[in-house]
């Protein structure tokens, strides 16, 4: 008689992980990279003060940079019609608008940039400091 061999094929019961490995850390790299620009489209030196308070909900940010230029979010805006603006976006008359202002500009702008919100009825101001982290030196 004749007999029938089977062929014993063994199947790949084991996953190359070295293209998944390679993946993830290009993306991690891309992530650790990308992060930081994504923050913000404007760099500011905030005053640092003791008091700081984290607001984790999307606000409407108005920013004064070195060049005295006035910002709402990400696009540059006159000073004229920051208040139309800032209105406009605003769901609800208790809703705040935050100030972030680079610490070398004159308090002169930074006076005219609140007197301008606060002529076109936006009366809840928050402003954006860093905190503090120097330890006081002990004598």
């Amino acid at each position: 008689m004749a007999s029938i061999q089977k062929g014993t094929q063994s199947s790949l019961s084991e996953i190359n992980m070295v293209p998944f490995v390679d993946v993830v850390l290009v993306l991690l790299i891309i992530f650790m990279i990308t992060a930081p620009i994504l923050q913000s489209g404007i760099e500011l030196n905030v005053p640092k003060t003791h008091a700081v308070k984290e607001s984790p909900e999307q606000r409407i940010v108005v920013s004064v940079d070195k060049q005295q230029l006035i910002y709402l979010g990400n696009s540059p805006v006159n000073v004229h019609d920051l208040g139309d603006k800032v209105k406009a976006q605003q769901k609800g008359p208790e809703d705040a608008a935050f100030l972030r202002c680079d610490d070398t500009v004159p308090f002169g702008v930074f006076a005219s940039v609140v007197d301008a919100l606060r002529v076109s009825g936006i009366n809840n101001i928050s402003i954006v400091t860093e905190p503090i982290t120097d330890r006081p030196r002990s004598k």
